[in-house]
């Protein structure tokens, strides 16, 4: 795990996605082609940003995945990962991608991550946009998660942490608004990545940001399992960051 603290959002999400892009401009030199898993969530605003004005990406030779989405809500929601990922990424870009496979979980999801699963099996992932959870939580896998499943989507319970975070970032009215169930890509899934670039602004994530970078290795800090990967690059900004040097 490489980590990087940069001095502002901004020009951490630019930092971030310089990284992403190198990975996916060399598997399409290597390879003709590459897989992306992309993220959502306010810790992505600024690297996606950044990432669909990177210069000599061929996007129609690339492949993207959803990386996770609620039970249950409609696309017209303004909650919905759908509705960010189209607005916020795939209508960005200057030319299309050549597949983007969104999550739909509105009326069946068990059947939903059968689907896209059978379809994810099928390409291998060059790199995964992912953040960490203010509860240490990876994708919505939240603690204690199953670092064992080998199934690449699962029907996961979201948790009151997990819950108040959506609430807390303004993606839902009032508590109970907020689903409590999600689509979510296993810990498996991603971790078998090629590369992991992991994006975390803001001070409210700096206690998961120390348990997941200095702790141990746990399901009950999801986001730990990173330091197990041979090609993570994390990148946090000065308030995310602000923990690491604390001995607590």
């Amino acid at each position: 795990m490489d980590v990087q603290t940069i001095s502002d959002k901004a020009a951490m999400g630019k930092a971030a996605a310089a990284a992403g892009a190198a990975w996916i401009r060399r598997a399409i030199a290597d390879r003709g082609a590459a897989t992306i898993i992309v993220a959502t969530g306010a810790s992505q605003f600024e690297m996606l940003e950044a990432l669909v004005t990177e210069p000599n990406i061929d996007w129609n030779l690339v492949t993207g995945f959803h990386l996770d989405e609620y039970v249950g809500l409609s696309i017209e929601h303004p909650a919905s990962f759908r509705r960010y990922l189209w607005q916020r990424f795939v209508r960005q870009l200057s030319v299309p991608l050549r597949a983007f496979h969104y999550l739909n979980a509105e009326t069946d999801p068990l059947a939903e991550c059968r689907r896209v699963g059978a379809i994810l099996r099928q390409h291998p992932v060059d790199v995964a946009f992912v953040g960490i959870g203010e509860n240490g939580h990876l994708a919505f896998n939240d603690p204690p998660a199953n670092f064992e499943t080998e199934e690449p989507y699962l029907v996961v319970q979201l948790d009151d942490a997990c819950r108040r975070q959506q609430l807390g970032e303004g993606w839902f009215a009032i508590f109970d608004d907020v689903p409590q169930q999600a689509i979510s890509m296993s810990v498996s899934q991603i971790m078998k990545s090629r590369a992991i670039i992991c994006t975390v602004p803001d001070a409210r994530k700096a206690e998961a940001v120390r348990q997941a970078i200095k702790g141990p290795v746990t399901p009950h800090v999801p986001a730990s399992i990173l330091q197990s990967h041979g090609m993570c690059r994390v990148f946090l900004d000065e308030k995310s960051a602000h923990l690491l040097s604390c001995r607590k």
